[in-house]
């Protein structure tokens, strides 16, 4: 059996070598460049591929798959929505992802996001980089006097529950589909709005479905508590970019930690020099405010996390070539 895996980056190197000893009947190639109608060719001959990147899987490139009697398509990562579906469907090309590599690792950050922004951290650092080792007026507040709203409660809203409860704080959340646990506790309101206008701090777990696409907005904003803090770690297509900054400019918005951008693609992961050479101007907006936390899509990158990506993907690989199946396959 020979697979090749696309886009293997230098941390991820380890634990591709670490599962291909324990796996001496697979050939893996590791191929650093991505996935695309440059590289494509490089996948002839080969049962399967495995692959990681933000950039859209084109028909093109599933079309040259599907010529090569490729079926098996492993991305190592959640999201599917970059792939051009009815050209995978149109090859008879099987898709799997990693839908839970690390739920801690992306909670952690949420919380830590929340709780930066609670402490004014980075006014904090602003002011000690100049010499201002002053406390006021830069009073804190506390995460046991907060009311956390969780949009959506899959895997890592659960985390993200447990781990503000810790702190004291109380919980609110709203999913569509709830979970039966959560449901038993009344941790859920029966509505978006009625979680916008009573959480003090709003984080979004939801996927990066058609109807969720700036899911806030001017209006959804409209809906919430003055004085709201908002996270996201989840997709940046949920957050309307400029609607972000009218928020933060009236005041509505009292802070946001952002961890996903809309227009990331080509930005994030990318040294440009200087802050000057970034270019998206409202990205350099958000940047510059001191009640804006901005990672460069991070959540994701613990070693726990690396190493279930490539290690989970590598085996849904393998069961798609062998079986025709595997319980990470996506229904596209």
């Amino acid at each position: 059996m020979k697979i090749i895996a696309y886009g293997i980056r230098n941390d991820e190197k380890p634990y591709l070598d670490e599962w291909v000893a324990n796996h001496p009947d697979v050939e893996v190639k590791s191929e650093p460049k991505l996935l695309d109608e440059n590289t494509v060719d490089e996948a002839k001959d080969f049962d399967g591929v495995v692959a990681y990147q933000q950039k859209t899987y084109t028909a093109t490139v599933l079309d040259k798959l599907g010529s090569f009697g490729i079926k098996s398509l492993s991305l190592r990562n959640v999201g599917v929505d970059n792939i051009d579906a009815e050209a995978a469907k149109r090859n008879g090309i099987k898709v799997s992802n990693v839908p839970a590599y690390s739920p801690a690792a992306i909670a952690e950050l949420a919380v830590t996001e929340m709780m930066r922004l609670l402490r004014r951290t980075k006014k904090f650092e602003d002011k000690e980089r100049h010499g201002n080792l002053t406390w006021a007026p830069d009073i804190a507040e506390e995460m046991n006097q907060q009311t956390v709203g969780v949009f959506a409660t899959g895997r890592i809203g659960r985390q993200v529950i447990d781990i503000v409860r810790g702190f004291g704080a109380k919980v609110i959340a709203y999913d569509p589909y709830p979970n039966p646990k959560l449901k038993k506790e009344g941790v859920y309101v029966d509505t978006p709005e009625e979680l916008y206008k009573n959480s003090d701090i709003l984080t979004l777990h939801a996927p990066a479905l058609k109807e969720n696409e700036h899911m806030i907005n001017d209006e959804t904003i409209g809906q919430m508590k003055d004085g709201i803090r908002i996270i996201n770690c989840a997709r940046g297509s949920l957050i309307d970019t400029d609607a972000l900054i009218r928020g933060l400019d009236s005041g509505k918005i009292k802070g946001a930690a952002l961890d996903v951008y809309e227009d990331e693609v080509g930005i994030f992961n990318v040294d440009f020099g200087s802050f000057d050479k970034i270019p998206d101007a409202r990205l350099k907006n958000l940047m510059e405010r001191d009640n804006v936390l901005i990672t460069p899509h991070i959540a994701f990158y613990t070693k726990v996390a690396v190493k279930n990506m490539v290690q989970y993907a590598l085996d849904a690989n393998v069961s798609l070539i062998k079986t025709g199946t595997s319980d990470k396959e996506v229904k596209l």
